[in-house]
């Protein structure tokens, strides 16, 4: 295949520490993938690159999404701040691969050009606090159980490693940074030293010094970086610093040191090493042990997973992962009213372990736990509901027609459900029925909006369903006859699915592309300058 794909690391932000490679890699792309922040941050390395900017959370569309243009021949750069395989996008690209079946061999050609990472480029600004064995842990328990990470915080509290925290706090997340300062607090004393380095190399940079006991004091959000000194670090005027531990064998301020050059790896002189002082060094365990063993035994002892041998094979058994089902259910698209066997069913179904969440589009989510969905599901349709995958699909909102004494239009409501409900598209697309003129239930608030009037349809489309500059849709036909509906609709969301970028809702691709199925994006909206009003992650 001519495609390829280069998942670039670009350091901190600044434009003296994003590599000659990294510069390179964006210049020769034709297409440019990444989170809206960093694609503004390196906004001056760009040409004529088709660029796909995305929200927060949105990485896996992302790296999907880049697979795609590369196996249809397109050279993609996927960017992530620092270091691309630190918590970055490297990993859940060739992930996504994988899951295709990909193999460097005979697949689409991949590099990954590495970054400065957080780690690095905060150290630097802090003085020298990395300069003996440290360690990153992420407290972001969004993909990683929290008991795995407040198992590698004890771990690396005991091992008096130097600890890197990334994505500390967010608005959402509050409590993870304090359960890590308590943990780390039964191994190190409150005056550790503590750096806090916040947009490092960016317009915005805050450097702090603190403890380990004050820190929590200060300022910490989702774009500090936490670097926790272990036990002998310390703080020189405005400089946090961690001895390597030349001072055991050097004498710093003597130009002539008392031990020799061909003194210095006796085993006489170096008594807190493995081999204890000793000329002959005996071994920790007579029999020899694999690196694989080691670190089976590692895992064994950190997750508490069983080690199994199969054929001659060793292997770490995974812990059993429970299946969780996940839909929505509603009476139907012509009808809002459940009945109490069906409201029975439901609470027997979720039980004391599952959850029932109502959502504004006449919509129950049942999230439950579920070895055999299959015989839920079978339960739930035989009692006469409706069911729908949620995320990124077409849901058909309709009204109720006026308990179905204005009828006429059901049919083609019900159609349109058979043939697009619950089709994946780039993001959540809501097409909105109203079966009169007097379009009560609001379907011009919808992405794709249908009224049916004097025995045809009227389109909207476009309509912005959230944000401080909601508006409703731009009417785009009247009197569509009843025959040209279906297939009409079902058209303008087969062209979104096929251009639209990820993560792009219908308004915006609209307002791109200018124009869907002859139907031309008018803005209505006058300009208004609205400073941005981020919720958190």
């Amino acid at each position: 295949m001519s495609g390829r794909i280069l998942i670039v690391g670009f350091g901190p932000g600044s434009e003296k520490h994003i590599t000659f490679r990294a510069k390179e890699a964006i210049s020769e792309s034709d297409c440019v993938l990444g989170y809206k922040t960093y694609v503004d941050l390196i906004k001056d390395l760009l040409t004529d690159q088709e660029i796909i900017s995305t929200g927060m959370s949105e990485e896996v569309s992302r790296a999907q999404a880049a697979v795609k243009l590369a196996e249809s021949g397109r050279k993609v750069a996927v960017i992530s701040s620092g270091d691309a395989g630190v918590y970055g996008m490297a990993g859940l690209v060739y992930e996504v691969l994988v899951e295709k079946g990909w193999t460097a061999e005979n697949g689409i050609e991949v590099e990954v050009v590495p970054g400065i990472s957080a780690i690095n480029s905060c150290a630097a600004l802090l003085g020298a606090p990395i300069m003996h064995d440290a360690c990153t842990i992420s407290l972001s328990d969004h993909l990683t159980p929290w008991e795995i990470i407040a198992r590698r915080l004890e771990a690396a509290g005991m091992a008096d490693f130097v600890v890197a925290l990334y994505n500390p706090k967010s608005g959402r997340r509050t409590r993870q940074i304090k359960e890590a300062q308590r943990i780390l607090l039964k191994y190190r004393s409150p005056g550790t030293p503590v750096g806090l380095v916040k947009s490092g190399y960016r317009e915005r940079q805050q450097i702090v010094m603190t403890t380990l006991g004050d820190m929590l004091n200060h300022e910490i959000g989702m774009l500090t970086t936490v670097i926790i000194g272990n036990s002998s670090t310390f703080f020189h005027g405005k400089k946090m610093i961690t001895p390597r531990g030349y001072q055991r064998k050097y004498t710093l301020s003597a130009e002539e040191q008392p031990l020799k050059l061909h003194e210095r790896l006796r085993e006489e002189n170096e008594p807190w090493a493995l081999h204890g002082g000793e000329k002959e060094p005996n071994p920790v365990n007579k029999e020899k042990a694999t690196s694989l063993e080691i670190a089976l035994e590692a895992l064994e002892r950190l997750g508490g997973s069983e080690i199994q041998t199969a054929a001659g094979a060793e292997r770490l058994a995974m812990p059993h992962q429970e299946k969780i089902l996940e839909l929505a259910v509603s009476p139907g698209v012509d009808k809002k009213k459940f009945t109490s066997k069906q409201m029975m069913l439901l609470g027997e179904i979720a039980g004391d372990t599952g959850e029932l969440e109502y959502t504004p589009h006449h919509q129950i989510i049942l999230r439950i736990p579920a070895e055999s969905p299959e015989d839920i599901q079978e339960r739930l349709e035989s009692e006469g509901f409706l069911l729908s995958p949620i995320g990124n699909v077409v849901t058909v909102k309709a009204c109720d027609f006026c308990d179905g004494d204005k009828k006429d239009s059901i049919p083609y409501a019900l159609e349109i459900q058979r043939k697009l409900g619950g089709l994946q598209v780039p993001k959540e697309l809501y097409i909105g029925f109203n079966g009169c003129g007097m379009a009560c239930y609001g379907a011009v608030n919808e992405d794709i909006g249908i009224i049916y009037r004097q025995g045809k349809f009227d389109l909207f489309m476009g309509a912005k369903t959230v944000g401080r500059t909601a508006h409703a849709g731009q009417p785009v036909a009247e009197g569509i006859e009843p025959k040209q509906l279906v297939p009409l609709v079902e058209s303008i969301v087969q062209e979104y699915i096929e251009k639209g970028h990820p993560n792009e809702r219908f308004f915006k691709y609209f307002k791109r592309v200018k124009q869907i199925k002859g139907f031309v994006y008018k803005d209505m909206m006058p300009k208004i300058e609205l400073e941005p009003a981020p919720c958190g992650d």
